[in-house]
């Protein structure tokens, strides 16, 4: 993708074009274009100001800005934003191919600002971009800076490389210069990029085709072309400035949304117009009174605190308010295109996600973020028979199909734990969950990594905790009918739960251990079990998870348990790796969602699946249980290292040097990942206060009162 740049660049010099008239455009060739590909989930930077006015979202991954979303969290518009820089003697490079890149959070950690510098693997210069949303209009600000470390910098030539992918795909955008102003649209989204000093050159074309690609020269001597209903993209020179110190040059950019080419491009001028740094102070004051209302850790967990929280805030859609997505990322770029609208990406909202991330506002004392994610759950979510999506658009809209048990049941804990007992959130959506699991547990239709059909330890744990507390929410509201049935078919499914899920004739360890899933209520049977991403087919006793952990933190399962510390090391004797940044674990053995064996991007159909970073913050939780808390903080330890250098927690971390990754360090998988942000502020509060804050206190003292410490 990035070598068109390349080409584009050297048509703009063989054109040697003055700037567009207003006047007189007309048609580029080549339309519809190349195809579009969403570049790397492993984003180093995701940032938005924390104010409901600006709806703008942008993320950065490889030095350069990748998506940028609006007007809601579902949306992405921008596939990539980057400069060109032509040498001298006319060497042409791109800031993602030619420079080493690093990334500064920048304000202490205070908010959610980030520095990009990338130097040039010659040592010739070196770009700075600082970025920002305007607090009040749909505006994202970024200010650059260029120096010239072998000659003059204004002997450079720099290009802006924008590519717009609007409406979430990349093939239906129109697009044409103003002026001085670049202009895309598609249907009821529009973008204005802007420059300050302006841009003297703006061109629009279609992606790898004869106007731009195939016969550059030909393309960039056509006046004021115009791109419609395509994969355009569209380059910006720079004007020359006189240096503003030293030997740098510095300008900044604006990039607009609206409904209308017009409205964006007004807010972007309004923005630019003022000064970068006034903006920035406004965007950084919004975060920091959030932050100042965080709870203090030990200082060397606080930073990572502060930006977990403010990653799960900046999450939650500023429309549908409650709606917090998963990631606002496409994992390993999504499927073989991004030419129509994608639901590959994890921008969507999971139910089991959101519960996540309530516990986590929970724990640092936002309970307002909770409760609006239960009505969400509730009131947008939840469908008529109680049960929920798999997951959905921000406007709740379904998406996946599939019915999983543990995503019903945890609304159930969060209402709880939200003390949520009014009688109309009872009779309209408690009961109503309540009432499915009873009827269609504890069999799930997938599993909490929807694949697999069956009986689950982790599953069956969330349905018990979740029926323990819709029975005390029932008997609160004096339906002690439903408070009874509730509690016997809970009781019931706790007394069974190992004689459904834990096998005595397994091939690891002395053969006793719960497995990740049978489909049956036989897990002796020896069953042949699907691995997703064609991983094989294996028998179901062999499959290990670290799932049945779940019975432990919900209350269910006492940490000494003999069954659990048996299955442990089963655990970590198959899935267990060691780090330079601490213990990993995959989800279970002969996993194949990820990259491939050699660090290819995973195709949809095959590849490895690596270290789940929110299991070791999971593995932290249950030492916390059993008051093993110099491991806890191991975990915890780990899960700091396992943060990338924009403070971002991956889905998944390298079990080994791949590809140029270290092992510990984020895959191209979902990043930041809403549940891994959690979890690090779920096992930071809990070894800090010395209990797991996330346990339903109903759950626990119903089963761990009545259970000895070894069974």
């Amino acid at each position: 993708m990035i070598r068109r740049f390349i080409t584009i660049c050297t048509a703009i010099i063989l054109s040697g074009a003055a700037a567009f008239a207003q006047t007189d455009q007309r048609s580029a060739h080549g339309r519809p274009g190349g195809d579009a590909h969403w570049v790397t989930a492993r984003k180093d930077g995701f940032g938005t100001a924390n104010s409901l006015a600006s709806k703008v979202w942008f993320t950065l991954a490889d030095g350069i800005l990748t998506e940028v979303y609006y007007p809601t969290l579902d949306v992405p518009n921008v596939e990539a934003l980057q400069l060109l820089v032509v040498t001298p003697e006319g060497r042409i490079e791109t800031e993602k191919d030619d420079t080493v890149h690093s990334v500064e959070l920048r304000d202490e950690g205070r908010s959610l600002s980030y520095r990009q510098t990338n130097s040039a693997k010659t040592r010739r210069y070196t770009i700075v971009k600082d970025y920002v949303t305007d607090p009040s209009r749909n505006v994202l600000l970024i200010d650059i800076s260029f120096r010239a470390w072998q000659g003059d910098s204004s002997e450079y030539k720099l290009y802006v490389y924008y590519d717009p992918s609007l409406k979430n795909s990349g093939l239906h955008d129109s697009g044409w210069s103003n002026s001085s102003a670049l202009i895309a649209n598609e249907q009821d989204v529009a973008s204005a990029l802007i420059s300050k000093p302006a841009f003297v050159e703006v061109r629009t074309g279609y992606l790898g085709q004869s106007d731009l690609i195939t016969q550059p020269g030909e393309g960039w001597r056509e006046p004021n072309a115009r791109a419609g209903d395509g994969n355009i993209i569209q380059v910006g020179r720079r004007g020359s400035a006189d240096l503003v110190f030293g030997n740098w040059i510095r300008f900044t950019l604006a990039l607009g949304f609206g409904k209308t080419p017009n409205e964006a491009l007004s807010d972007a001028s309004i923005s630019l117009n003022k000064r970068f740094n006034t903006i920035q102070l406004q965007y950084e004051s919004g975060w920091h009174s959030y932050v100042s209302r965080l709870p203090a850790v030990e200082q060397r967990y606080q930073k990572q605190l502060n930006v977990a929280a403010m990653v799960l805030t900046a999450l939650e859609d500023k429309t549908h308010r409650g709606a917090m997505i998963a990631s606002a990322s496409i994992p390993w770029g999504g499927g073989p295109n991004a030419n129509e609208p994608t639901v590959s990406g994890y921008h969507a909202v999971w139910p089991r996600d959101l519960y996540h991330v309530a516990t986590a506002f929970i724990a640092i004392g936002d309970r307002a973020a909770a409760n609006r994610a239960l009505d969400y759950l509730f009131k947008i979510q939840q469908k008529p028979d109680g049960s929920f999506p798999q997951n959905s658009w921000v406007d709740g809209r379904p998406l996946g199909g599939g019915l999983q048990m543990d995503q019903v049941a945890l609304s159930l804990v969060l209402a709880y734990q939200l003390e949520r007992f009014d009688q109309s959130t009872w009779l309209r959506h408690i009961k109503r969950a309540a009432d499915f699991i009873v009827q269609h547990g504890p069999v799930t239709d997938q599993e909490r990594w929807e694949e697999e059909k069956g009986y689950s330890p982790s599953t069956i744990a969330a349905e018990i905790a979740g029926l323990v507390c819709a029975g005390e929410i029932a008997r609160r509201n004096d339906d002690f009918v439903s408070a009874i049935k509730y509690l016997r078919t809970a009781d019931h499914w706790t007394a069974n739960i190992e004689r459904w899920t834990a096998t005595t004739t397994g091939p690891h360890g002395d053969g006793q251990y719960f497995i990740r899933i049978t489909e049956n209520d036989n897990p002796n049977d020896g069953a042949k079990i699907e691995i997703n991403s064609s991983g094989g087919r294996y028998d179901e006793r062999e499959i290990v998870d670290a799932g049945f952990l779940e019975l432990v933190r919900l209350g269910i399962r006492c940490a000494q348990d003999r069954l659990i510390i048996k299955s442990l090391a089963v655990v970590d004797d198959v899935l267990r790796v060691q780090t330079s940044a601490g213990e990993g674990w995959y989800r279970y053995n002969h996993d194949a969602y990820g990259e491939g064996a050699a660090g290819g991007s995973y195709d949809g159909r095959s590849g490895r699946g690596r270290l789940w970073t929110l299991l070791t913050g999971e593995r932290g939780q249950y030492e916390i249980a059993r008051g093993e808390f110099t491991l806890a903080r191991r975990r915890l330890n780990a899960m700091l290292r396992f943060a990338n250098a924009g403070g971002m927690l991956s889905e998944q971390v390298w079990d080994r040097d791949v590809a140029g990754f270290v092992a510990g360090s984020g895959t191209g998988s979902a990043t930041p990942l809403a549940w891994s942000m959690a979890q690090f502020i779920r096992l930071a509060l809990s070894l800090q206060r010395g209990y797991n804050v996330e346990t339903p206190r109903i759950v626990a003292e119903r089963y761990l009162k009545k259970r000895s410490p070894l069974r």
